[in-house]
Order: structure tokens, then sequence, then C-alpha cells
């Protein structure tokens, strides 16, 4: 096993690579060579590389690539093992060789196609098998070096075999943006499901005023209101099923532009069922690879799911800080868990931080959502035979799931499960609310009913006292005597709550 000290050098030392455009000084101890490092120059742009998903999911990609191509028998059992062998130790981090990131160093704004980065991953492999096998960096090239039972692997001939940077980037995309959301969002979402959904229960029996406009509407539950929430979030759990059905069908197999030149008639369907082995997720290959690798509408799809779940988590986060501002000036029908000082200024002041930073990561989200649809837009991303806005696309993509992933779990630990209700509050704001005036429209009329919620306003009065005093003894509009019984029935703010409630009176 190699170890850190195999590669120790000072950081001026340097070797010479060569590729098809000749020689490039490389640092001494990089695991890529001389077509990563013309890319290292060609894009100093953001300072941030493609994503360790991205990476991760190449090397799941190259060692299924590399075990097809052993069992076609294209590729000798030897280098095939070699390959896989590399591909693991991507896989794990390179913890031996300073981690993924300085061995993976091209920028997300590089060739749209991802090839730069495809170029990376192919040289790192063959470099870890040179070192694997006690040859120098840069070796694999060298038509002398014979291995242990076989010659050298090859970046190009051997870990590329039957492969293009244009299947396999929008591939490992999509192995990288599936797995990332079957394996941590989905389960993050859920677990935000299921606390939002313990609410709805717990706190069906809170009536408290509804608003609609932001004005004063007729009573809802409490429950009714988090059970919407929780089947909001449900919805979104949904559309991410359906972004993995799309997300599943893999590029692989049509190399330069979907022909599949240069590679196997099985090549595609074969790695697709190895990737899918390998990660859990029910990949399988492209039905049509002119629409897999010249579009990137799954992406697109895949991105606006993201951006509706991040809509919908705004319109939560945002209710519940509405629902809780106060303590004493505001709604208050919600009491949510302190977490920090909220002023340097206002002294025991404490604001709600956490549903703000939800709603800032729906923000980001949203943003990332319009790059990733630029990017598939033809005549920007989509040209003709390709997409070349992947690195892109690819980075936002995974960028909002994992904010959606973090901040749903942030919600669902740092507010919801402290979130309690303020029933006194709720049933205080029921009683003063206009809006109960509704429940008394089929005992005497919409325009009796509104004369009389004006005229309680303008005397400072409920509903309920001016209701006493002035329809008391007088008819209803089906001729009967008005009791102060019936108005209270009428007024019962629970019979309100269910479907066609008039009031208990009326039901």
């Amino acid at each position: 096993m190699t170890t850190p000290s195999t590669l120790s050098t000072t950081p001026s030392q340097t070797r010479i690579e060569k590729d098809t455009m000749g020689p490039m000084e490389v640092p001494a101890d990089a695991l890529y060579g001389a077509s990563t490092q013309r890319a290292v120059l060609n894009f100093p742009i953001s300072g941030r590389p493609v994503p360790d998903r991205i990476i991760k999911a190449y090397a799941i990609l190259k060692a299924a690539c590399a075990t097809v191509n052993r069992n076609l028998g294209r590729l000798p059992e030897a280098k095939a093992s070699a390959i896989i062998e590399a591909c693991r130790e991507i896989q794990d981090g390179l913890p031996a060789f300073g981690g993924l990131a300085r061995h993976f160093p091209v920028d997300i704004f590089q060739t749209g196609s991802g090839t730069s980065t495809n170029m990376n991953v192919n040289e790192v492999v063959a470099n870890l098998v040179c070192l694997r096998h006690h040859k120098p960096i840069g070796s694999s090239k060298d038509p002398h070096w014979t291995g242990p039972g076989t010659a050298g692997v090859h970046p190009n001939d051997h870990v590329n075999m039957g492969q293009s940077s244009n299947d396999t980037f929008p591939t490992a995309m999509h192995i990288a943006a599936a797995t990332q959301i079957q394996h941590e969002l989905i389960p993050a979402l859920q677990i935000l499901h299921d606390q939002l959904d313990a609410h709805a229960r717990a706190w069906d029996r809170i009536v408290k005023i509804g608003r609609t406009h932001l004005q004063d509407a007729t009573p809802i539950r409490l429950g009714q209101e988090f059970s919407g929430y929780a089947s909001q979030v449900a919805h979104g759990i949904d559309r991410l099923q359906r972004a993995l059905h799309t997300l599943s069908e893999l590029p692989i197999g049509g190399t330069a532009v979907g022909t599949g030149i240069n590679t196997h008639e099985q090549f595609g369907t074969l790695v697709a069922a190895e990737v899918m082995a390998q990660t859990g997720v029910h990949f399988r290959e492209a039905q049509n690879h002119f629409e897999a690798q010249h579009a990137k509408d799954a992406f697109v799809e895949a991105s606006a799911h993201l951006r509706t779940i991040a809509v919908s988590l705004s319109k939560i986060a945002n209710d519940i800080r509405w629902l809780g501002s106060g303590p004493r000036c505001g709604i208050g029908e919600l009491i949510l868990p302190a977490v920090q000082p909220g002023s340097s200024i206002m002294p025991g002041k404490v604001n709600p931080v956490i549903a703000e930073a939800v709603i800032m990561v729906c923000c980001q989200v949203i943003g990332n959502d319009a790059a990733v649809c630029l990017g598939g837009v033809g005549g920007v991303g989509s040209l003709l035979d390709l997409n070349v806005a992947m690195p892109m696309m690819a980075a936002n993509v995974l960028d909002s799931a994992h904010l959606l992933t973090r901040a749903a779990a942030v919600f669902t630990d740092n507010l919801l499960k402290g979130l309690k209700p303020d029933e006194a509050r709720c049933q205080s704001l029921i009683e003063g609310s206009l809006a109960m005036c509704t429940s008394l429209v089929p005992i005497i009329g919409y325009d009796k009913s509104a004369a009389l919620a004006k005229e309680a306003y303008a005397q400072g009065k409920t509903v309920r006292e001016l209701a006493y005093e002035t329809i008391v003894g007088q008819k209803d509009l089906a001729g009967n005597t008005i009791s102060r019984e019936a108005i209270d029935a009428y007024l019962d703010p629970w019979t309100m709550t269910l479907p066609g409630g008039e009031g208990s009176a009326g039901g």
C-alpha cells in the first residue's frame, strides 16, 4: 500500500509529462498528469473544483466499466483489477495521498463537456496503478513497462476504454445526483415530514383563527395547518421519486455523440447494471442515447423538483415564523425554541433564526435552478449533439440537494422538535375575530352578518357580544326565534373547522 511518504516532495518540485499536445510540467507529487495540468492553467476561475461527489461517482463508473470490459474479454484481468482497486481508493477519498482535493483540482467552470475532469480521473487511476506496482508516477504510458502479469494501465486506452467524456460525465452527474437524492435528501425529508405529521396529530384539537390575505378568516385547527405542511413535504418526496426515475437513465454506452462508436453494443446495459449493484439505485441504460447526451432535460427536471421543494419549505418556515411572531405584539400562536440571543442591542430579544436560515437556503436553491435551467437551454448549453454546460449544472444540482438535506435536518432538529403551541393565545384570537360572523350567515343572511361585523368592530366588541345584544329574540331566515344558545352553537369554533360546518346548530 502506498503511503504519503512515497509522494513527499517540496512544492517547487515538478516532473515532465506528455500528452498529445506535448510536454507539460506537473507537480511532482500530483497523481494527475499533463491533461489535468493544462486544465488547471486554463481555468483559474472560481477556485471551486468539481464536487467530490462527481469524482466519487466517476470512480464507481470507471470501476464498473473496467469490470464490464473484462467480462466482455476486452480488458485483461490484471488491468481490470488494477483499475478497480484504484477506483476504490478514490471512493475512499485518497486519505494516503492528502485527500481528493489536491489531486482533482479542475475548476467547475471548465470545458462544458467535463472532458478535463474525465481525463483527470483517467490520469489519477493510471498513476495509482503505477504506484501500486512500485513504478514512478507518470510512467503509465511507458511502452516498456511491464507490471506483475500485465503492462501498465494507460489513461485513455484502458481506463477510458469504450468511453468518451461525452457519455461518462453526464453519467457521473446522474450517479452523483441520484445517489444523493435517494440516500440523503429523501431520508431527511421523510424525517421532516414525520415531525410535521406528529405535530398535526398532536395539535388537532387546538382551534385557532385562520388567515387569508393576512386578514382574519374563519377558524382552522392548528393540526389542520400542520397537516398541510406535512402534505407539502410528502408531495416533495413523490417529486423526488419521479426525478430518480429520469436520472436513473444513464448515457454510458453512447460514447462521442450517442452512436456508441468504439464500444461494445452491450456495454451501456452491462455498465448500468454494475453501477446499480454498487449503489442500490435502479440505474438503466438510456433508451435513446441521442436525447441523453445532446440534452440534459433529466437534470433540468430534477433541479425543478428541488426548486419546488425549496418553495414548499420556504412557505412552511415563513408561516411558522409569522405564527411565532411576538412574543407580545405579534401573532404569538406558536412558541419557537430560543436557540440564541437575537440582538446585540435589544436585551432579551429572540429571533426566528432557524426559519430565516431555511428560507435563505430556499433562495439559493431557486437561484441554482435558474442556472441549471439556462444550462439546458438551446444555444446556451445544449448545442447540436452535446450539452456543454454540464459541470456547472452538476455542481448546482448537487449543491441544491445538499443544502435541502441539511436545511431539512436543521429545521427538524433545531426548530420543529422544540416548537410549542400557545393554546390560550389561539383561543383569545378566535373570540376576538370578526370573521366569526361567517357562521351567522345561515340564520340572518350575508348582509346582516356583514353589518354586525362592522358594528362590532366600531364598538370594540366581539361578534358574540353584539349578537347577544342585537339578534336574540329576532327571527332567523327559517322563521325560528333566535336564542342565546343558538348563537353559541353557531359560533362554536370547533364546528367551523369541519367540512360543511355552519356551527353545530346548522350542522
